[in-house]
């Protein structure tokens, strides 16, 4: 089966067989992104769980009619979480006490999850206050990002004390498949996906969408990281190990197939919003972030959106800072960029 858009979707907790022991549910997001999917496999005596939706009541709820419902027959035998966003990860902590399922996640993402869970000032704290305010952004909108921009990283349930850690090449039997465990970084730090190759299957989590591009942003934990340099490395080492000819299972949309075309899109969309940039510095000189931003995201965004497109414009201008095409001059307490070169081309 092949979905796309305008095809079939399962809705809210309904449970799809996409491929023989493999179910695909979508559960809620209270944001423009409305859905995380979740994919649910029959290991025989119980179920595997690939993601668990954000943490709030209405997928509390569903899950509740899952587990009295088409899941009642036997247990949940593990959760795999595929990295450390709430709309991933954030019902996992009641999930587990409510199921005695042990977590699977990579200890850098199960790290970065109890980090954010267990440190009430690591969203909205001083790191992020100078974060924003170094690049440009206004001391009003810092105010606003901070305590409703970000509200989205508040939505969990904790996570249990511990967990069992997935290595890169670690295989996995799964209701009869071989799955090997790959982990790349770009959008989280090392976000786990799944490979079988017998059933040419790919849980790709957010690494590779088939519609949208996932969030590379940049966070006030790492401020001078570059996460756009590790997606794309992530998405050339996908393009090298994994069979064009997979379904690949993503975290948000439909199914899809074509992967490597999906890939090479995806690297193109970036090169070309890395020129974006160049060009608005060649034209207007020195930029703050806040100043790009409309660069790459001209429509109106609320502040949750904004909060977003600060962090991935950001992680443009890092990546051009590394590979020279951008130069970054301090004006007093705020940074600017400009152009390196005066006939500045892709790279």
């Amino acid at each position: 089966m092949t979905s796309g858009k305008g095809a079939f979707v399962p809705a809210n907790g309904e449970l799809f067989e996409i491929r023989p022991r493999i179910f695909w549910t979508r559960l809620a997001l209270p944001f423009r992104l409305n859905h995380v999917n979740i994919y649910i496999l029959d290991d025989g005596d119980g179920w595997t769980v690939f993601d668990a939706g954000i943490g709030d009541a209405a997928t509390q709820a569903v899950w509740e009619r899952l587990l009295a419902g088409p899941l009642s027959g036997k247990p949940i035998s593990r959760i795999i979480c595929s990295h450390h966003h709430p709309d991933h990860v954030g019902i996992v902590g009641w999930l587990c006490r409510k199921t005695g399922a042990p977590l699977y996640m990579s200890e850098t993402e199960y790290l970065l999850a109890q980090y954010y869970a267990s440190n009430p000032h690591a969203i909205d704290g001083d790191a992020f206050r100078r974060l924003y305010l170094e690049h440009g952004v206004s001391a009003e909108e810092t105010d606003g990002l901070l305590s409703r921009g970000h509200n989205y990283q508040r939505i969990t349930t904790g996570l249990p004390d511990g967990f069992v850690g997935l290595e890169p090449g670690t295989v996995m039997a799964i209701g009869g498949r071989r799955f090997e465990v790959m982990t790349g970084g770009g959008h989280s730090s090392a976000q786990v996906m799944l490979l079988c190759r017998e059933g040419w299957l790919l849980l790709a989590a957010d690494q590779v969408l088939p519609r949208i591009t996932p969030n590379i942003g940049v966070t006030a934990l790492q401020a001078h990281g570059d996460p756009l340099g590790r997606y794309l490395a992530s998405l050339d080492q996908i393009k090298r190990d994994v069979p064009n000819d997979v379904l690949a299972l993503p975290g948000h949309d439909w199914p899809f197939e074509n992967l490597h075309r999906r890939i090479d899109e995806l690297i193109s969309h970036h090169h070309e919003r890395c020129d974006l940039i160049a060009a608005a510095t060649r034209r207007q000189g020195a930029q703050t972030v806040d100043d790009l931003i409309p660069v790459l995201f001209p429509q109106v965004l609320d502040l949750h959106q904004r909060s977003f497109a600060f962090a991935e414009t950001l992680s443009h201008v890092n990546y051009m800072l590394g590979s020279g095409r951008l130069t970054q001059e301090q004006s007093g307490p705020v940074a600017r960029v400009v152009s390196a070169l005066h006939n500045d081309c892709a790279g």
